[in-house]
């Protein structure tokens, strides 16, 4: 855990609902079978990440891969009791050593969704915002560029690149064939570039989903079926999309369980965020779907039309209060 003000309250905040009961329900409700926990990290450490699958297994959590969720699904098959599935988004350079090593371990299932253009260049485009403090250039906080259109957000971004570059922080091709031949790991599309797709144009949407699913079968030999919405954004649009383009499964970065209800849609399947730098008891009440609900008791996510795009349907936009690593 990071020592720091956040963490020292956060830590006993949670510590205080784990001696209230508050996790210890929560466990008992996920052993009736009823739901599943499906969480993701981003770039945890080695150590943070082992902590968390020790305590799931320790606790007697069952581990399920995107196929087995599909074929819960498809076969209308019962939820297992304690079922948790085990995400990470982007695909950064440390999560071979941290994330599959020790899935490789423990043997448990865990899924990388990878952005493409970060494996190719190195890095990601809100990693070129610090350079852009640092050389002066007048760029619009990364909060901002979320909410412009994608067309924007690029031509901004763009302008940084010609100027800096910024140190490897993404996985490598190399690295991204060695960990899909592991029998635990499974890789899954998160787009190209990272756009915040609802603020992408038709075509941007579409080039971003296949050309994101092509390199990496390319690379992997393996087909791509399992998908996770950048900075947790979707609509209607976006759902149609992928499954046009052949993905099975898609999830969102809603802090739900996945009852038998958000079954019944594959392409908006709700996780629970784990935060680096948090402590052990923080994440364990984020892991068992204590933390999210709690802190968002009074504050719904907002679901309302983007006036920035041209989509008909609602748009769900991720309500990410906290810093993490990435969008």
């Amino acid at each position: 855990m990071e020592l720091s003000i956040r963490n020292v309250f956060t830590s006993l905040l949670a510590n205080l609902l784990i001696v209230c009961g508050f996790v210890r329900r929560a466990k008992k409700r996920a052993m009736k079978g009823n739901h599943i926990l499906a969480m993701y990290f981003h770039n945890p450490s080695k150590k943070e990440f082992e902590s968390c699958i020790k305590w799931l297994k320790t606790n007697g959590f069952t581990f399920l891969s995107p196929d087995d969720l599909h074929s819960i699904i498809t076969e209308n098959r019962p939820l297992p009791k304690g079922a948790v599935l085990i995400t990470a988004d982007d695909g950064w350079r440390d999560n071979e050593s941290n994330l599959v090593a020790v899935a490789d371990k423990h043997q448990v299932p865990i899924t990388i969704f990878v952005s493409t253009e970060a494996v190719e260049e190195g890095a990601y485009w809100w990693s070129y915002l610090d350079k852009a403090k640092d050389l002066k250039i007048n760029i619009p906080a990364k909060s901002s560029l979320k909410l412009i259109m994608n067309d924007k957000r690029v031509a901004l971004i763009n302008e940084i690149k010609r100027q800096a570059k910024v140190e490897r922080q993404a996985m490598t091709v190399e690295q991204i064939q060695k960990i899909s031949k592991s029998k635990y790991v499974t890789i899954g599309g998160h787009t190209h570039t990272h756009p915040i797709l609802v603020n992408c144009r038709r075509e941007q949407l579409y080039n971003e989903l296949d050309v994101s699913k092509q390199k990496l079968e390319a690379w992997t030999g393996k087909e791509i079926k399992h998908f996770a919405y950048p900075n947790g954004d979707f609509s209607e649009r976006e759902m149609r999309a992928l499954n046009e383009l052949g993905y099975k499964l898609a999830f969102s970065s809603e802090p739900r369980q996945i009852g038998i209800a958000e079954l019944s849609n594959p392409y908006c399947l709700p996780r629970f965020g784990l935060l680096e730098g948090a402590s052990l008891a923080e994440n364990i009440c984020r892991m068992t779907g204590v933390w999210k609900p709690l802190m968002l008791k009074f504050r719904l996510p907002e679901l309302a039309k983007d006036e920035n795009t041209t989509i008909e349907s609602p748009v769900y936009r991720s309500n990410k209060s906290e810093s993490l690593l990435t969008s």
